[in-house]
């Protein structure tokens, strides 16, 4: 008996990369200063977008944000060839948010035109036992991307806590303590607005994050008092790094903690240092040039996009310190809360009248006595 012939690029079915079919599950999330629309043909895809970016406060620059399209599939279960057959499977044709794409075997990728501000995620069958792999490195990039290309942001590997509309970024090499820091702040009262990565408008430095999650080691708990300590194991799952380090995903989207309303405008820079303080302050002040360098050391990802000399031109207006470690992490907290506090009071201070004399030349200069 014959076979039926197979579909082909040569002889395509009237649809064959499914543009044209309606996705089964829809979510729209304010988010990172844009609205984005996700459609996926997978309840199980559309739970790990809900994980992701449920109850998360709707942060935007101003009156209407730009509008993104990612589109998550899950693609079908495509099998190797048979040993008794020599060739490689089909391509599979997929599209999603007007990009065209194709898939051999069980492949997992993203492919993004922030041109149409649009995406689409392709997750292979097999791929769904590792859900904190999809949203981490196939969801979480995605969104990032499009959020800053699109709208010029700068994208910093950076935490962010804040106060009054006021933040701090924190900055430092993986093992630091950035989270235990950030762990601590919220449970503080401080506003959170994200633990590893934060996009910044360079013109007025202002911040937004994705507040959903933050990573720690099990023994960075210690510091904390036993209520604490249970009430943030019961909101944790463990997760295991591409390192193959574990660490506890503790969901902070949860009564008592406060998450940053709105962007934040950044006030200061903290490079958080795994030294002790000692009996030494645990801020350090960074000259300006220090500040720069260790900025660019730090963020090499992000001196290489358009807005980096905007950013680095206002960031250098603010002040850099080191932050060492204490015998308490609360009491790096009670650094964050000086600095921020500080901030506060020079916004509200009212500014000096400028002269509307211009300065005089070299020559007058000269003579003047």
């Amino acid at each position: 008996m014959r076979r039926k012939p197979r579909p082909t690029f040569a002889a395509p079915p009237p649809d064959p990369f499914g543009e044209h079919r309606r996705a089964a599950w829809r979510e729209r999330v304010q988010l990172l200063g844009g609205q984005f629309d996700f459609e996926t043909n997978s309840p199980r895809l559309l739970r790990i977008v809900r994980r992701a970016y449920a109850r998360l406060p709707a942060h935007k620059f101003g009156d209407v944000g730009p509008r993104f399209r990612v589109r998550l599939i899950l693609a079908p279960g495509l099998r190797t060839a048979s040993p008794a057959v020599d060739e490689p499977p089909l391509v599979q044709p997929l599209a999603g948010g007007g990009i065209l794409c194709g898939a051999v075997g069980g492949a997992s990728f993203v492919a993004l035109t922030p041109q149409q501000r649009s995406g689409v995620i392709v997750v292979a069958r097999d791929m769904l036992q590792y859900p904190y792999h999809i949203r981490y490195e196939l969801l979480e990039f995605a969104v990032y991307v499009l959020a800053a290309r699109v709208q010029g942001l700068v994208p910093l590997h950076a935490a962010c806590l804040g106060q009054g509309g006021q933040g701090v970024l924190l900055m430092g090499p993986s093992g630091a303590g950035k989270s235990t820091v950030v762990v601590h702040g919220v449970l503080g009262g401080l506003d959170f607005l994200a633990e590893d990565s934060v996009l910044l408008k360079p013109q007025g430095l202002l911040a937004t994050g994705v507040a959903n999650f933050v990573h720690l080691r099990k023994d960075s708990l210690r510091f904390l008092p036993g209520a604490d300590r249970a009430t943030l194991l019961r909101n944790s799952s463990l997760i295991q790094r591409r390192s193959g380090v574990e660490k506890l995903e503790i969901d902070l989207r949860r009564p008592g903690y406060r998450l940053a309303p709105a962007p934040l405008r950044i006030r200061a820079v903290l490079f958080v240092s795994s030294r002790s303080a000692g009996r030494r302050p645990l801020l350090v002040p960074l000259s300006t040039r220090l500040m720069l360098e260790r900025l660019a050391a730090n963020q090499r990802y992000a001196a290489q996009q358009p807005g980096w000399s905007a950013f680095r031109e206002q960031v250098a207006l603010l002040p850099g310190h080191e932050l060492h470690r204490g015998r308490d992490p609360r009491a790096a907290v009670e650094a964050v809360r000086e600095l921020l506090a500080g901030s506060q009071a020079r916004t509200r201070r009212k500014p000096p009248q400028r002269s509307t004399l211009r300065p005089p030349s070299g020559a007058a200069r000269a003579r003047a006595p």
